[in-house]
């Protein structure tokens, strides 16, 4: 059944949330359906709850739907500006929602009048600690659902994921379903899940699920252009993730450091790639993904840069359950299956340890 969205969406939850410093509650629950205009900032010490509530962005805005209280300002550049303890919870069905695409791409991104692509993330917080969110879907992202830079100590449960799986026809119709033939046809690119950058540290990760158009958990560590915090180390480390079962058109758990970022003490367990029986895509490349044999950046990344790192439980149904490329150290790996057709192990190190 259709659903009636109001508009004002923003507007209201701002509100809530004034309310809720107000009293002294730090807390607010928004219901309902709702259209968001417009990015809204959520304060320190502070729960915002979704409960039967489903948020989307109205059509032809640019901008996240959720950053933190100091984000894009001078002060939270600095570590005097980090924001702390923030916490988004749903109830029932809580879904967080990109609506109609606004043709927003990294292609586009900062040309021909278009802002520049961090504008169409669902939520995006930078400089931020003690982050919690539980228990949301998030359908349609525009471009990455969940991002987090120089962020730490964050738990990020209970999530699922869907995709826009549109692919352009040739009389300018869209249909359904994407196919790796025809990827260039593919609408919504790069339309990941949770994506952990730069300055990320102590995240748990845990009972992710559903289907994204590149890749479900990605931690890309390379120095950032759009931010980055004087004095913190330009790197991801201690990251658990477990209990991934996703459909990825591209890699369900990718990790990639460049440019002399480093990249150490991510243990990953419990991923399983379901690609093939899902409807909205002919299959996906890896259940997890190590590494690349290109270069990101002015350097390669060295086996001091990428160390550390265990994979256990591993289950593809793509090109392999586990791609392995380029210098790393202390891996380990344990019990990787895949369907029948598919490599279990797909290692092109040119160093094996």
């Amino acid at each position: 059944m259709e659903k009636n969205f109001l508009s004002g969406g923003s507007a209201h939850i701002e509100a809530l949330i004034a309310e809720g410093v107000k009293n002294g509650s730090r807390a607010a629950t928004v219901t309902g359906a709702w259209e968001m205009e417009r990015a809204v900032r959520i304060p320190s010490y502070f729960t915002l709850t979704l409960k039967d509530c489903h948020l989307k962005m109205a059509d032809g805005t640019f901008d996240n739907m959720f950053v933190n209280e100091h984000f894009g300002t001078e002060e939270g550049k600095t570590p005097a500006g980090r924001d702390r303890h923030i916490t988004i919870l749903g109830e029932g069905e809580a879904i967080l929602d990109g609506g109609t695409y606004n043709g927003l791409s990294e292609r586009n991104s900062g040309k021909d009048g278009m802002p520049l692509i961090w504008k169409n993330n669902l939520l995006l917080f930078t400089n931020a600690e003690y982050i919690k969110i539980d228990g949301i879907a998030c359908h349609n992202q525009r471009w990455w659902a969940l991002c987090f830079i120089f962020c730490a100590y964050g738990h990020l449960s209970n999530l699922s994921f869907c995709s826009n799986d549109l692919v352009a026809e040739p009389d300018g119709s869209f249909s359904h379903g994407l196919s790796r033939k025809r990827y260039p046809d593919t609408l919504v690119k790069n339309a990941d899940g949770i994506d952990l950058r730069c300055g990320c540290h102590h995240f748990d990760i845990e009972s992710i699920s559903g289907f994204t158009e590149d890749d479900t958990i990605a931690l890309t560590c390379f120095p950032e252009s759009f931010f980055f915090l004087d004095g913190e180390a330009a790197e991801i480390s201690y990251v658990s993730i477990r209990n991934v079962t996703c459909a990825a058109f591209c890699t369900g758990v990718r990790l990639l450091a460049g440019d002399g970022a480093l990249l150490h003490h991510v243990a990953i367990e419990n991923v399983k790639d379901v690609s093939r029986s899902d409807p909205h895509i002919d299959y996906g490349l890896y259940a997890v993904r190590l590494g690349d044999t290109r270069m990101y950046g002015t350097r390669d990344t060295t086996a001091e840069d990428f160390h550390h790192i265990s994979v256990k439980n591993v289950y593809g149904e793509g090109e392999a359950a586990l791609y392995l490329a380029g210098p790393m150290s202390h891996v380990t790996v344990e019990n990787v299956t895949s369907a029948e057709g598919t490599p279990a192990v797909m290692d092109l190190r040119k160093e094996k340890e």
